[in-house]
Formats: C-alpha cells, sequence, structure tokens
C-alpha cells in the first residue's frame, strides 16, 4: 500500500464510516424459517433505530439453516417494517435469474421503498451443482457470462431500455444503486473498470481480502454512478459484555463452518463449552483460518480489533455478520458494536 493510503488510514475512524449489517436468516436448532423471519424484522428495526446504514440479505438454496432463499421477498418484508434504513440483497446470485426477474423485482420494491433499495450481485451460485441445475434448469450459466447479464440489467434499469422491445415495468429508468459482490479478485476488478462499489466478502474470504480491494481501486474508472472507489468488506463479529462470554457465542459459529467443511450443512447450533470435543485438529486449523478475519470479544476488544481491521483494510464501510444462536444475545451484539463504533 501507498504512503498516501497509510497516512489516510490512519486518520479514519470506526466513527467516520457507515456500520451496516448482513444477514442470513439463521434458521436455528429447534426453530424454523418463520421465526428467522421474525428475528430478522426485530433486529432489523433495532439497528436502525441504533444507526446502522443498511440491511442486507443473501440468496442461499438448499440449506437448511439459511431462509433468505427467496430474497427479494425478505428484503420487501425488512423494507416495509422498517423507515429509513436502506435494505438489499447481499446479495443476488445473477447466474440464478433472468436479468429481467431481477430488474422486475427490485424496479418493484424501489416502486414501493424509494431511495432504501440496493442491489448486491453475485456470480456464484449459491448451493452446489444440483441445487443448481434446478433453479437454472441447465448449468450452461456458470458465471462466466456475468459481465453480459449485468449488462443486461443494467440495461433494462436505464431510462432508455425500450430500445431492445423489452422493457422492465417496474424498473425501467429508476435509480437502484448496483454492487458487485465478491470473495476473489474477479468481481473487484469488473466492479472497478464499471465504476460501480464493491463489497468483499472477508468474513469467510480473508486471505483474499487486500489483493481483491486493491485490484479494486487500482482498476478503478470514475463512472456516472462513483467517482472514485468505494468499497465495503465484509466482517464476522461476535460482542458480548465479556471477552469469555463472546468466545462461548461464536461456538455456534465455528459449528457452522465446521458442518460446512464436512459437507453437511445444517441450522444453527447452540454454543458449546468446548470445540475439541467436536472437531479434530485439521479441522480446527481450516476454520479458524478461514475466520482469521472474525472480531470476538467484549467491548473494548471488538472496538481495538475492528479499528485494526478499518486500518488495514482502508473500508469505506463495514458490514457485519453475526451468527449467534439467540436471538437476544444477536442483538445485543449489534448493540454493543454501535456503541463502541459509532461514539
Amino acid at each position: 500500500m501507498s504512503n498516501e493510503h497509510s497516512i489516510n488510514s490512519s486518520t479514519k475512524q470506526l466513527s467516520d464510516i457507515p456500520l451496516s449489517v448482513l444477514d442470513l436468516a439463521p434458521v436455528t436448532v429447534g426453530g424454523t424459517p418463520a421465526d428467522s423471519f421474525r428475528n430478522t424484522l426485530d433486529l432489523a428495526q433495532h439497528v436502525e433505530k441504533w444507526g446502522f446504514n443498511r440491511y442486507w440479505l443473501a440468496e442461499h438454496h438448499n440449506m437448511t439453516g439459511v431462509a433468505s432463499s427467496a430474497t427479494s421477498v425478505i428484503i420487501g418484508y425488512v423494507a416495509g417494517g422498517t423507515s429509513s434504513i436502506r435494505v438489499g440483497s447481499g446479495g443476488i446470485m445473477l447466474p440464478n435469474h433472468a436479468p429481467l426477474v431481477i430488474a422486475e423485482q427490485f424496479g418493484t420494491l424501489e416502486s414501493l421503498y424509494p431511495g432504501r433499495i440496493d442491489l448486491g450481485l453475485g456470480r456464484a451460485p449459491g448451493t452446489d451443482q444440483l441445487t443448481a441445475r434446478a433453479l437454472r434448469r441447465t448449468l450452461r450459466s456458470n458465471g462466466e457470462e456475468f459481465p453480459e447479464q449485468l449488462a443486461e440489467l443494467r440495461d433494462y434499469l436505464s431510462p432508455s431500455s425500450g430500445t431492445t422491445g423489452v422493457r422492465a415495468v417496474p424498473g425501467e429508468g429508476l435509480d437502484i444503486p448496483i454492487w458487485l459482490l465478491g470473495s476473489s479478485g474477479y468481481s473487484a476488478q469488473l466492479a472497478g473498470q464499471l465504476g460501480l462499489p464493491f463489497a468483499f466478502a472477508s468474513h469467510f474470504s480473508p486471505d483474499n481480502t487486500l489483493p481483491a480491494l486493491q485490484l479494486y481501486r487500482n482498476h478503478f474508472r470514475p463512472s456516472e454512478v462513483l467517482t472514485e472507489p468505494y468499497a465495503m468488506v465484509g466482517v464476522n463479529v461476535i460482542a458480548a459484555d465479556t471477552d469469555e462470554t463472546a468466545n462461548w457465542l461464536a461456538t455456534s459459529m465455528y459449528q457452522q463452518f465446521l458442518s460446512l467443511v464436512r459437507g453437511r450443512p445444517g441450522k444453527l447450533n447452540p454454543p458449546v463449552e468446548n470445540m475439541d470435543e467436536i472437531w479434530s485438529e485439521y479441522e480446527k486449523s481450516a476454520i479458524q483460518q478461514q475466520l482469521s478475519a472474525a472480531i470476538i470479544g467484549g467491548p473494548e476488544s471488538v472496538k481495538k480489533k475492528l479499528q485494526d481491521f478499518l486500518d488495514v483494510t482502508e473500508a469505506d464501510e463495514i458490514i457485519v455478520s453475526s451468527q449467534i444462536y439467540d436471538h437476544e444475545a444477536r442483538l445485543r451484539s449489534y448493540e454493543i458494536l454501535a456503541e463502541v463504533a459509532m461514539k
């Protein structure tokens, strides 16, 4: 990183940047998707009050622990139950959908909740290959066509979309911010070339964070959307009133990643006293590496670690995922985050 970046990063404080929420609408052991949706809306209403900037929901399929598969529907539910926080997708996996359908869905959302809807886009399937085939009816769309799909979607949303004879109604001519999401360098470079905002998934791909952000900033070209790069970085944060409690709560997240490593994704489990009774040394090492950017602790620990994270990434915004089993503990985690980072 350049000296200029280092100087800038030293002056950027947590209180200088927006904080946002990434919600996977977790389904807990003993809970149902209906419970998840009620918790999602309750969390959104709380973080709106606490000053968070945006609330994003992620598209995943064939996962019993994630309830946000019909992402656009849940965005509408959250936007309808809140009044000012921005609500959007983190993200819509565009290869799973016809661009016209997404233009119409988000055109509808923007028409219902003007000035509050974000459209974050990814190119991964958000699921396994068998489910991807069920979603798409074919696997010819494998992410390589993402730039063309993105261009088609943006054309439908432009004021002059009728030139092709197909119009997105609603959608045409609406100002719906489009973000590119990524966990590697591909979308980072594309977002830079197109002059779009970029969100990086450091919460599960920490090793690629700095290379991807550098790619994005180096390839950035000013556009009618942005005159300079704007990068939002995702991070897992589990905050509690003490370090000990936070580390205990974090075992739910560890178990979730362990189930992914074992190829058996499931519902979010309650915390346990000793993870070493559950995972092998190899699994422990792999998961700790994947979660190396996670911020876990009491208020002072979280504040320091989050500031360190900001210093390193120079993020323009941070979006926080908190996979916590107990809903009240999850609320408290975001409340602590607001207290230490926004004041």
